[in-house]
């Protein structure tokens, strides 16, 4: 079984803040269970034009804030037990998505080398590397509170499927934005 790390540049005013720090071209990584990404996760903004009102989400790529991202999407093997565990954790979590939130105080913290845990709150690499390590994957020795998108882009376990413009995936079900949603991505950018 397969499950997929969604990479993004989202070009928005935290993403660009988050790349100045890490150096990355990537400032956001979500997970999928397919190919098609019809079914992701992460946790980020809940809007596309309130930066930081975020939590646990399932990400529309069609939307207007990842609709011009520029992307890398990895593939990574994983075994039927670990795929079911991973399965089974994000579907408490959507059961109860109103109780988790953003972790930004843990996203500041990583400048300082200080892992920063609060319950029921991941920034989106603490997340993914929480969500992998329950289906057997370990792809750091840095706690997941530690863990930055880079570090998971650069792990040795996944295998990379494409990388390029988000709307040119060809996966992707072609979508064209509405006049509300590219009034919507020009306040966000």
């Amino acid at each position: 079984m397969e499950v997929y790390m969604v990479f993004t540049d989202t070009k928005t005013p935290l993403s660009k803040m988050i790349k100045l720090y890490t150096r990355h071209p990537y400032s956001h990584v979500s997970l999928s269970f397919n190919r098609e990404l019809n079914e992701v996760y992460s946790f980020g903004r809940k809007s596309a034009n309130k930066a930081f009102s975020g939590g646990f989400v399932k990400e529309d790529l069609h939307g207007a804030l990842f609709q011009r991202a520029h992307c890398a999407i990895f593939k990574c093997q994983v075994s039927e037990e670990g795929y079911a565990a991973m399965r089974v954790f994000i579907h408490k979590m959507e059961q109860r998505h109103e109780q988790y939130k953003y972790n930004l105080a843990g996203l500041f913290a990583i400048a300082l080398q200080k892992a920063f845990e609060r319950e029921k709150a991941f920034f989106c690499s603490q997340f993914v590397s929480e969500v992998l390590q329950y289906g057997g994957i370990q792809v750091s020795t840095k706690p997941s509170s530690l863990t930055m998108p880079s570090d998971l882009f650069d792990a040795e376990q996944f295998d990379l499927l494409y990388r390029g413009a988000m709307e040119d995936y060809s996966f992707f079900e072609k979508v064209h934005l509405s006049l509300q949603e590219e009034k919507c991505l020009a306040e966000v950018l």
